[in-house]
């Protein structure tokens, strides 16, 4: 196989990855832009197997490369099968780390035998490799560094599951954090530039140590209320540690493939940044984890209405219009199907009934949209916050449905600790169901005076049982 025709078909993947992520960003076109990424992801691994046979002239290299496809890809196609979606964001945050560990394992590999890479021409008198490359394998080790160890920390925090203090979602926070982040940094730059001058394996290594020490102390002090936005900032940080290692390896479809990820990881942080009221700087920093441990104050017991799933039923079938608002507590409860059958039921009677998407409900970005649609909810009852705000002043019901921060009032309030963050105003519809397990607080901490209005009424208990219950008191 000839190079032209190696390049040939490594931008026509990089255009499959390109199609890939255009067709991601609308749930209607997201199937074919599945397919795309697949079939680039098939075409640059065939290429790269067929490069590495040409390179090596025999196949004895090819076998430990098939190995690793058939294991990899094993592994991975089982995880995605048997996997919960209430698990996905831990999921993703173990790709995530996996990316990161292969950017570093690749960047140690082509240090130690950089002939083997081809990164050696124009390296001077000596040999060794070029001082360009040197600076990339650095930068790209150390990010993925960072992303491996930090993939980790969010994985721990997401499960929820783990005693160890650093795997809990309340944030880690010490007198001097941030400036113990900049002391890290600081030598982490200075490894750099030694790496650069020397080529040392010392100054290398020490530089990927502190990039897996920064990765925990940067997500460390960020609690759960968060964890959507650490998701697409370390999605964004494996992105550019693939495109660091590109550059040095010279192939241009890590680099393009790479760099898409990292920046649209990056433009998903900033949107859900925006959707948080978050600072994007800070967040790149690992500087927000505190705001959110400080909005939890202690809860006061104050009444609120309570009803049953019959009453619930009844006042939706007088409605005209219903907006069902999910949250986690729904995805917890797998009541998805369930979700989709009442709101099948409702529009069976002659009820216009859409859904209203926050941003950061879930637990990553598009948590919710996921689990619509493996429901087969229609795409054109889905909507975006943006879309739907202005509606539920004319909906005769909103239904809120195991969410609680993202549709709190507290958010209008100057001096409350989510002030400025976007909330779904669920609280203007006419009447409001709220369905939860108990009264506690969200991620923030914060009493929900959604709850405590005159026009909420409480429906307590498991997300899944009350819509069946809903259900079948509408029939």
């Amino acid at each position: 196989m000839s190079m032209n025709l190696v390049t040939l078909l490594y931008l026509v993947a990089s255009v499959c990855f390109i199609q890939a992520l255009k067709g991601l960003s609308h749930p209607t076109t997201s199937i074919r832009g599945n397919i795309f990424g697949m079939t680039g992801m098939a075409i640059a691994v065939l290429t790269t197997a067929a490069l590495i046979l040409r390179l090596a002239g025999s196949a004895q290299g090819l076998g430990w490369v098939l190995l690793g496809l058939v294991v990899g890809g094993g592994y991975g196609a089982w995880r995605a099968k048997t996997v919960e979606m209430t698990k996905m964001p831990e999921l993703v945050a173990f790709f995530h780390s996996m990316i990161g560990l292969a950017a570093v394992c690749i960047a140690a590999a082509t240090v130690a035998e950089p002939a083997a890479f081809s990164v050696m021409e124009g390296a001077g008198e000596q040999g060794g490799i070029p001082p360009g490359n040197r600076i990339e394998l650095a930068l790209g080790a150390f990010i993925g560094a960072v992303t491996f160890s930090g993939s980790v920390i969010a994985w721990g925090k997401l499960s929820g599951k783990s005693k160890f203090r650093l795997f809990q979602g309340a944030p880690v926070v010490f007198a001097g954090q941030h400036w113990l982040n900049l002391l890290l940094g600081v030598l982490a730059l200075v490894g750099v530039a030694l790496f650069w001058q020397t080529q040392g394996a010392i100054a290398f290594a020490a530089v990927c140590v502190l990039g897996f020490v920064i990765g925990v102390t940067l997500i460390i002090p960020i609690g759960g209320a968060d964890m959507p936005v650490v998701v697409s900032m370390l999605n964004s940080y494996s992105g550019w540690a693939a495109a660091g290692i590109g550059f040095s390896l010279n192939n241009s479809m890590l680099i393009i493939a790479g760099s898409l990820v990292g920046s649209s990881g990056a433009i998903l942080s900033y949107i859900m940044c925006k959707a948080m009221n978050r600072s994007f700087f800070s967040v790149i920093l690992g500087g927000f984890g505190g705001e959110a441990a400080a909005g939890a104050a202690t809860q006061v017991q104050r009444q609120v209405k309570t009803g049953s799933a019959e009453d619930a039923a009844f006042v939706l079938s007088n409605a005209e219009r219903v907006i069902i608002v999910p949250g986690y507590g729904l995805a917890v409860a797998r009541a998805q199907h369930a979700v989709k059958e009442l709101a099948q039921k409702l529009s069976e009677k002659g009820i216009a009934v859409k859904f209203a998407i926050h941003p950061v409900a879930g637990r990553m970005p598009g948590h919710m949209n996921v689990l619509l649609a493996e429901a087969e909810v229609p795409y054109d009852q889905v909507f975006e916050m943006e879309d739907i705000n202005n509606e539920f002043g004319q909906a005769d019901v909103a239904i809120v449905l195991g969410a609680n921060d993202v549709v709190n009032p507290a958010a209008l309030q100057k001096g409350s600790p989510i002030y400025g963050m976007p909330i779904l105003e669920a609280y203007k519809a006419k009447t409001v169901i709220v369905n939860k397990r108990s009264m506690a607080a969200g991620y923030a901490g914060l009493d929900n005076e959604l709850f405590y209005m005159d026009k909420t009424m409480m429906v307590f208990g498991d997300a899944k049982k009350v819509v069946e219950d809903i259900v079948k008191a509408l029939e």
